[in-house]
Formats: structure tokens, sequence, C-alpha cells
């Protein structure tokens, strides 16, 4: 991994424009086989031939392998209730009450597109529900820090002031990342921090913003095959994720397609505002 934060020329932009939106329509494609009685193993055999067949995209965790890790062996993340993250899509048949998150990311003519959205199977807990909706507006909360001057603390601030204040916590060991051509690079995009800290964001920076949001404690703990990460207290997990561009004057998600779930209101409400 590099040290130095790469800033994406117009071209770049592009080519992450294409990859961003081929992820995010992944998900879109997705949404209706995730109900009950499917596998995480049959979510991902019919996101891998979607990719591959439909888009012409290489799904980018297959075979995946950081140092210290074994290569991952699926095209996509399923992480059900109490994985925070990187499970692994298997014999798992998802039930009533269930919620799981589906974690893509494409590559498209050497440029990756990575998000993740929650999914809710039947009618969930309240508490499921809400720490879903809290973990949504966090990322949406620090994707509104994002502009050219500002730190990247101040999107982690925002995130872990929206977390504690409703009663949950922020996973520290993940964190967002940089994104281009390399699936990660630098920066590290924490989801806690003090304003103010770490680097200054600059035009043409490209990362990811991936809260990891616990309903009860932010211990973690690391499953026997070598990538699922589960809640210690085995208490529900959430997360949700974009890939974002730094613009000239603020930002542009890039992981948006016709399916995307809106921004909250209090992000739309902000834009007309400043638009106004």
């Amino acid at each position: 991994m590099s040290d130095i934060i790469s800033i994406k020329t117009p071209e770049e932009i592009e080519g992450m424009r294409i990859a961003g939106r081929l992820g995010s329509e992944v998900l879109d494609y997705i949404t209706p086989f995730v109900k009950a009685g499917v596998t995480t193993g049959e979510l991902d055999r019919l996101c891998h031939e979607y990719m591959v067949n439909v888009q012409g995209s290489i799904p980018a965790p297959l075979n995946y392998c950081p140092p210290g890790y074994t290569p991952y062996p699926k095209s996509i993340c399923t992480s059900v209730n109490d994985v925070i993250c990187h499970g692994i899509p298997d014999e798992k048949v998802l039930k009533n009450g269930d919620v799981v998150n589906l974690d893509i990311t494409v590559i498209k003519d050497g440029f990756h597109g990575d998000n993740s959205r929650m999914f809710f199977i039947g009618e969930p807990s309240q508490l499921v529900k809400r720490l879903s909706e809290v973990t949504y507006e966090c990322m949406w909360l620090g994707i509104a820090k994002v502009k050219p001057g500002a730190h990247l603390g101040d999107i982690g601030h925002a995130i872990q002031q929206h977390a504690e204040k409703n009663g949950y916590s922020v996973v520290r060991e993940f964190c967002g990342h940089g994104i281009g051509r390399v699936f990660h690079e630098e920066p590290q995009v924490l989801h806690y921090g003090r304003p103010g800290t770490l680097e200054r964001m600059e035009a043409g920076m490209i990362f990811t913003i991936e809260p990891m949001i616990n309903a009860g404690r932010r211990d973690i703990r690391h499953m026997g095959d070598g990538w699922t990460v589960k809640t210690k207290d085995r208490k529900p997990s959430a997360q949700w994720e974009h890939t974002v561009l730094v613009t000239e004057t603020g930002y542009e998600v890039l992981t948006l397609s016709a399916g995307s779930p809106p921004p909250p209101a209090f992000i739309t409400e902000a834009q007309a505002a400043v638009a106004a």
C-alpha cells in the first residue's frame, strides 16, 4: 500500500464513476432475491454471474489476498446478524428476522466500485431496524463532511458522535479506504476521531466511507475461517458503504444507481439550502 494519497485525473474519475455505478447496480439486481429461504451461497452465485456475464466486470473479492490472509473464496461478502464484516457466502439459509449486509466490489476496465447495503429478511426487530437506520445516517453524516480543505478526522467525528448519541458503538479495527485502480490504498478513513485531525482532503481524492456500527460493545472476534469478523457480545452489527469523490466544491457519491436508497432527509434539505 502506498503512503502517498493519489489524486485522480479526470479520466480516472470517469472510470471510477462507471465502476461505482456498476457496483451499485449489482445491489439493485440482487435485491429481489434477498428473502427467506435463499442461501448466502446462492446470492453469491447470482451476483457473480451478473457481474461476469451481464456487466463484463470482475468480482474484486474473489481470490483477493492481502498480506497475512488466505485468498478470499467468494465474489461478495454476506454478513448476517452479528457478523460485522467479511462474512463468507455458504449454505446458510436466510430466515425471517435476519438482517444481512451485502458488500459488493466490481472491477471494470481496471477501476474498483465498492459499496454495501443492509437488507432485512421479512420483518426485522425494532432494534435491528433502528441500528440499520442510524448506521445509514452515520454514513451520510460522514459523507456530508467531505470537501477540499476539511480533515478526514471530521468524517470520523461526525460518525462517532451520531452512533454514540444513539447508544451504539463504532468498530475501530476496520475503516474506509482510498480506492481506484487498487482495491485498498491510502488514505485510511477512520469512523471515529476528532475534528481537524488526520489528512486534509483535496479535490480528486476518492475513498470509501463504510461505518460498522454495533448494537452493543465495539469489541470484535475473528472466526476460524480467517475472514469472518463477529461482535464479541453476539449483538447485531450494521454497515453501509459508498465510494465518494472529493470535488472542487464538496463531494460526489460514485456508487449510486436507480435502486439506491435516497439520502436521509437532513442531507437533501441541507443540499437544497446550499443551492437556494
